[in-house]
């Protein structure tokens, strides 16, 4: 019948023409909002499960009342101060990160009894990671709702299109709240396990930040990292101030993990120059207080997937390790022999000890969490999904 090259069928052509015209986006609408409704609670799971991660870290049998904190916690959020007077914005950033560092300190206080230093610090750290997540759970939601509020095909398409990418971040933080709270290292850490890894004896210099002395090519060095095994990030800042108040320091080198691009190896390592940090506050004082004197600084990144900088620590980055040793060789060589030289290990210390005495076990435990990760890729491997 719709062979037919006659009026009728010219007819039937053009009703079937205006129902697909019709009724096609809205049957595509409703494929996409199941597919992106599927992954919205499948994240909202994600996000319940790294809150009650959270919440038997502070109690192994948390009750319903520490449950129902733990998951309005989720919802801290910081304003970022207002950049309209660029002047003392560096400040401004800096107090209100100091202010966010205090809440999170009270409220671990507030919901831990009996725990000591360590485990309020993977705590602390577990609820950062497990924020991160419900975020990402809401905006996904959010966009779900848009779409369907709206009947919206564009939303609904932009986000399906980005679900992917999302989902690897999503199941990022989820691991890295297990990471936290179990104590594991994670990718983020491998600039701080490369400083450990020089310092036979270290002491706490600054908040959050340990320090030791050793010699490399008949060079003074002086080597900084966040306090571990615990997990801190610290005042580096402040460390550096404090070292260069007593001693002439004639070049600086960091040590730090960086998102690679896709194509490049995990745990590729690499040089460059500049003060190689992430975030924002700590580096714009480090910058400000280093580069009007001219001194040169020396970057070493060790390349890591999007996804690993908070996920436990994988086996390439953790074998890059005599890799980065020998590019600070190289880098202290630069200077002259009589020349004191500062090497930052920038990154977070969760699991990773303070020198190369408390880093002897780690190499066990990496091996540990690699079987881990193969035998949960062999799983979703065999999985039908």
């Amino acid at each position: 019948m719709l062979m037919q090259t006659d009026a009728l069928g010219m007819i039937i052509w053009f009703i079937l023409l205006m129902v697909m015209f019709i009724f096609y986006p809205r049957i595509m609408l409703s494929q996409l909002i199941y597919k992106i409704e599927q992954s919205a609670r499948k994240m909202e799971s994600m996000s319940r499960k790294s809150n009650l991660m959270t919440a038997r870290k502070a109690n192994s049998n948390p009750s319903s009342e520490l449950r129902k904190k733990i998951d309005e916690f989720t919802d801290f959020f910081v304003v970022e101060p207002s950049g309209i007077d660029p002047y003392g914005l560096v400040r401004k950033i800096d107090q209100t990160i100091r202010s966010m560092e205090k809440r999170f300190d009270e409220f671990v206080n507030e919901v831990t009894k009996g725990k000591n230093y360590k485990e309020r610090q993977e705590l602390n750290y577990g609820l950062r990671a497990s924020i991160g997540l419900r975020q990402i759970s809401k905006i996904v939601r959010h966009n779900v709702e848009l779409a369907k509020k709206f009947k919206n095909l564009q939303i609904a398409m932009i986000l399906q299109m980005q679900l992917p990418i999302i989902e690897k971040i999503a199941e990022s933080e989820l691991r890295g709240t297990e990471a936290f709270v179990n104590g594991w290292p994670i990718g983020d850490g491998i600039g701080s396990l490369a400083a450990a890894s020089l310092m036979d004896m270290s002491s706490e210099i600054a908040e959050g930040i340990v320090y030791g002395q050793t010699n490399i090519s008949g060079r003074r060095c002086f080597v900084l990292k966040a306090k571990g095994p615990a997990p801190h990030l610290g005042r580096i800042d402040e460390a550096i101030n404090k070292v260069m108040k007593k001693h002439k320091i004639s070049r600086f080198i960091t040590i730090d993990a960086s998102q690679k691009l896709e194509g490049e190896k995990s745990g590729t390592v690499a040089e460059g120059v500049g003060f190689a940090m992430g975030g924002i506050g700590q580096r714009e004082i480090i910058e400000n207080m280093l580069l009007p004197k001219k001194k040169p600084i020396d970057s070493i990144i060790i390349k890591v997937g999007m996804e690993d900088a908070i996920s436990p620590m994988k086996k390439d980055v953790y074998n890059s390790l005599s890799r980065v040793q020998e590019k600070v060789k190289k880098a202290v060589n630069r200077s002259g022999k009589n020349e004191k030289i500062m090497i930052i290990g920038v990154g977070n210390s969760c699991g990773i000890g303070d020198n190369k005495k408390e880093i002897k076990s780690l190499k066990e435990t990496i091996a540990k969490l690699d079987r881990r990760a193969q035998r949960e890729k062999e799983r979703k491997k065999g999985s039908w999904i």
